[in-house]
């Protein structure tokens, strides 16, 4: 007797790919980024925050000269604190994108400045992982909003032994102000709906001479304000964030290779 094998004519499934495309310059697109973007069989999709509203990674994309293909889709990821609404959004997101996988083409989801910082992308692949466990997904890394900030404004991040943070301002004043004692470089994030209380805090502090502001940074419509007391009561861009460097922090005592520096290496690294 014949044994019949059945071969299945199903195809395997794509790949998700977080496209990470930088803040707004399209210079900062990586040659990997630009690859896949090249590609013109795979998906575009891209988040937009209404569908009445343009989508800015799409808009970086397109400057680059980048041709947009045939099969391109926006999926909604509304602004709101509403945790079911966003919940149902973030679910509809992942069904669309894996049923695009399920017909065996890659998925790129463009995404403004870096994919795995503060970006919908990671919600997306979270709840991609919880429909699909075996979903491939592969995340291309790109330039963060606050790196391309502190280039733009020739302003370092870190210099030696200094600390970072960096913080959504939705944290509040309070929390703000108690990093300013244990960090030497601020990066605020989403400054908008505490921008007037933050520039009271960095007035009381001493910090406005040492703080920068700068609205989609290397994009056409760039804003850098160095004088950030002038922004008080005015409207600012979602996609903005605060530089503030805290000169007069008190630091402890150091640690290397977990021990206490004594006075004699202090002195000698003084003298150099």
């Amino acid at each position: 007797m014949t044994e019949l094998h059945v071969v299945s004519s199903a195809p395997a499934p794509g790949r998700l790919f977080g496209v990470s495309l930088g803040p707004g310059d399209p210079g900062l697109i990586t040659r990997r980024a630009w690859a896949l973007l090249e590609r013109p069989h795979a998906v575009w999709t891209y988040p937009v925050r209404s569908l009445r509203k343009e989508s800015y990674g799409l808009d970086i994309a397109l400057r680059a000269g980048l041709a947009l293909p045939a099969r391109h889709q926006p999926l909604l990821f509304p602004m709101t604190h509403d945790v079911e609404k966003l919940a149902r959004h973030w679910l509809k997101a992942a069904e669309t994108v894996k049923a695009l996988l399920a017909t065996g083409q890659d998925v790129l989801f463009l995404v403004e400045g870096d994919a795995s910082t503060y970006a919908s992308f990671c919600y997306l692949a979270r709840v991609l992982r919880e429909l699909d466990a075996d979903a491939r997904i592969d995340i291309v890394p790109g330039v963060t909003s606050f790196n391309a900030a502190c280039a733009r404004l020739q302003m370092p991040l870190s210099e030696q032994d200094d600390t970072i943070a960096i913080v959504p301002a939705a944290y509040g004043i309070a929390a703000v102000e108690k990093m300013l004692d244990d960090f030497d470089t601020l990066v605020l994030m989403k400054v908008k709906p505490l921008l007037d209380d933050l520039i009271d805090l960095l007035e009381r502090r001493g910090l406005l001479p040492h703080s920068r502001f700068i609205e989609k940074a290397g994009s056409p419509v760039e804003r850098i304000v160095h004088n950030v007391a002038e922004l008080k009561g005015t409207k600012v861009n979602y996609l903005s964030l605060l530089l503030v460097k805290n000169p007069g922090r008190v630091r402890g005592d150091m640690l290397r290779g977990c021990r206490k520096k004594t006075s004699t290496e202090i002195e000698e690294e003084t003298l150099g």
